[in-house]
């Protein structure tokens, strides 16, 4: 048999790396075993072995070890690689292997604790009682010591270095284990025949020492996932996770949990202007603050590159908002070099069960709640704080907000948008027709910012309408009701695919029969489960109808028309003949009331076109 190369002690290595990984190959072959043992224990980085005089055992010999069955040694280390979760139980699993594979006393493993300096042994004897011992590192006469500096095994006569009576008498073995030349870890075996099963103990404690190496890793690994390296506070990730349970124990207990988010709004200024090293000054002292005074029950997390979240436990929204009170003025007294007080913060609170029982609603209400705050700005130099119950949803400012955390959140959650704006639209209480305006207003204006292009589209279509129907002497109330359908007139493209519907170039066949279903879809989701819509669905559906019949989406012709539809066709018309659109600018006055001459009696209702332009001067201006 050739000798072993660094290639194969590099392939031996890796087959040991992973816990979760079993040795399918089979050391054994034709050259026989204690042939392969031997390659083995030379090129296990194990150093030279060290002797120590072991006197003869007058009642054990190597006989002890006549039928030990090593081709199912190898199998148990394998199980033991496969199977362990945690070194405790590994160890345990090694210990049992040599007491009945090797008859072996005890074993114990050593882990280097470079922050203490310390070496960290757990200890199992024949009857599995456990022993922890602590080596200290600067005791350079103990024999451990000693082999963990060296890199050499050492065979000691007895046990009693270990300071531990109740061990047997028997000799033992100190095996360091070095993985790239540095030293990690010890064990500590005790056979009688320890001169002719080392090879075999080495072998084992290689894999037992990658074994304890894999886990500490693992360890490291796993905490990094949940601790922000910058702020030393819990991660985002890990904050959902114990948010997710802090819900799940308020439902049970019937108790609230409000989360608040703190915004750093001038970070990226920071950073323009100082270097991101005093960005993340900042970031720190901001979570540093918080987290020292908050109560340690709360949990602060830092939620996103400049954003610092707290989970309140059994709080209410009036008590979250005292709390982040108290912690926006203890950041205010803060002072960093070059930057001063710390007080340009937005800070939004939601509260559950009260704003929302759902976790990702829960945020995104808080998320909106710190955008309606940044809106709001200072009061005294203290942050404006921004509860989910301080504002109306249709406010402008609040659906603003809303509209920019649902961008964010809308490809991550598959969150709709325009789903959560008809939910909330068929959902309102309107206390007067004038709120039916205002919240119809909102509606249609959240629906043209869409698209940057159509950005007031429906309200200026509103208004020219009712100049229209004024025009032509319309009653009050029929005034009234056009003015609400033309601003609806185009909310049905709130089903409609983005792609679709913001499309630069000129649509497809199939695309153009997309868009021909925003009528329809206008009085499915919002016109026919609304009563107070319901005499609007005329207005909406029919307004692309054309007075030829070419229309969409029934082919209504002429008077088939209804009046009200006819005038939103016009007004829409010359609103969008005024203004830019991706693929070319705006029309001048006169070239669109040009094209609206020459469709009229075809496309469009020719006296209502000859009224419109009559009026069209008055409304040039008005984009």
């Amino acid at each position: 048999m050739q000798k072993n190369t660094n290639k194969s002690n590099e392939s031996y290595i890796t087959a040991s790396l992973s816990p979760k990984k079993s040795i399918t190959t089979n050391p054994i072959d034709k050259g026989g075993f204690v042939a392969k043992i031997n390659e083995l224990g030379n090129g296990m980085n194990m150093g030279r072995m060290v002797n120590i005089a072991v006197p003869p055992s007058p009642f054990h010999g190597d006989k002890i070890n006549v039928g030990v069955d090593y081709i199912s040694f190898i199998k148990d280390i394998n199980d033991i690689i496969k199977d362990s979760t945690n070194i405790k139980d590994a160890l345990s699993s090694f210990h049992t292997m040599f007491i009945n594979r090797l008859n072996s006393s005890y074993t114990a493993l050593g882990i280097i604790q470079e922050s203490s300096s310390t070496i960290n042994i757990n200890l199992l004897d024949k009857n599995s009682r456990v022993y922890s011992l602590k080596v200290f590192m600067n005791d350079i006469d103990n024999e451990i010591v000693k082999a963990i500096e060296t890199g050499e095994t050492v065979i000691m006569p007895d046990s009693s270095f270990l300071k531990v009576p109740s061990l047997p008498n028997v000799p033992s073995a100190i095996i360091p284990v070095q993985l790239q030349g540095k030293t990690t870890s010890v064990v500590i075996v005790s056979d009688y025949n320890i001169h002719s099963n080392l090879n075999v103990y080495q072998m084992s404690v290689m894999n037992l020492g990658i074994l304890a190496e894999n886990f500490e890793l693992l360890e490291k690994v796993s905490k990094s996932s949940y601790i922000d390296n910058l702020t030393n506070l819990y991660s985002h990730r890990r904050f959902h996770e114990i948010l997710a349970q802090e819900l799940a124990n308020a439902d049970a207990a019937d108790t609230k949990v409000s989360v608040i988010i703190f915004d750093i709004n001038n970070l990226s200024q920071i950073n323009k202007d100082h270097g991101h090293a005093k960005g993340d000054e900042v970031i720190k002292v901001v979570a540093n603050k918080i987290n020292e005074n908050i109560k340690t029950q709360h949990v602060a997390a830092r939620y996103a590159g400049d954003k610092i979240s707290v989970i309140l436990r059994n709080m209410n929204s009036e008590e979250a908002k005292y709390m982040a009170e108290y912690l926006t003025y203890s950041l205010s007294c803060c002072l960093i070099d070059d930057i001063g007080p710390v007080n340009k913060l937005s800070v939004g609170i939601a509260t559950y069960p009260d704003d929302s029982n759902d976790k990702e609603k829960l945020l995104i209400l808080a998320e909106q709640a710190v955008l309606v705050s940044k809106t709001k700005g200072y009061k005294n130099g203290i942050s404006t704080i921004v509860s989910a119950q301080d504002y109306d949803f249709w406010d402008d400012d609040a659906l603003n907000s809303f509209a920019t955390v649902m961008a964010r959140k809308q490809a991550k959650l598959g969150i709709d948008f325009e789903d959560t704006l008809i939910e909330q639209f068929n959902n309102k209480n309107f206390v007067s027709h004038n709120h039916l305006i205002e919240v119809v207003t909102s509606l249609a204006s959240a629906i043209d910012a869409k698209d940057e292009y159509t950005k007031d589209h429906s309200s200026s279509v509103s208004r020219y309408s009712v100049a229209l129907a004024r025009a032509i002497n319309l009653s009050e109330e029929e005034i009234d009701r056009i003015k609400l359908g033309a601003l609806l007139h185009d909310v049905g493209k709130i089903g409609i695919p983005e792609d679709v519907l913001t499309k630069p170039s000129k649509l497809t066949d199939e695309e153009f029969k997309i868009i021909q279903q925003h009528p329809t879809i206008a009085v499915e989701k919002i016109l026919k489960t609304n009563p107070l819509l319901r005499d609007l669905i005329p207005i909406v559906k029919y307004h692309h109808e054309q007075w030829n019949g070419q229309g969409y989406p029934c082919g209504l012709k002429g008077e088939e028309i209804p009046l009200a539809a006819r005038i939103v066709a016009i007004a829409d018309t010359y609103h969008a003949l005024i203004s830019d659109r991706p693929y070319r600018k705006g029309m001048t006055f006169e070239k669109a009331c040009s094209i609206l001459e020459e469709g009229a009696g075809i496309q469009w209702d020719k006296e209502l076109v000859r009224q419109f332009i009559s009026i069209a001067p008055s409304l040039a201006t008005m984009i």
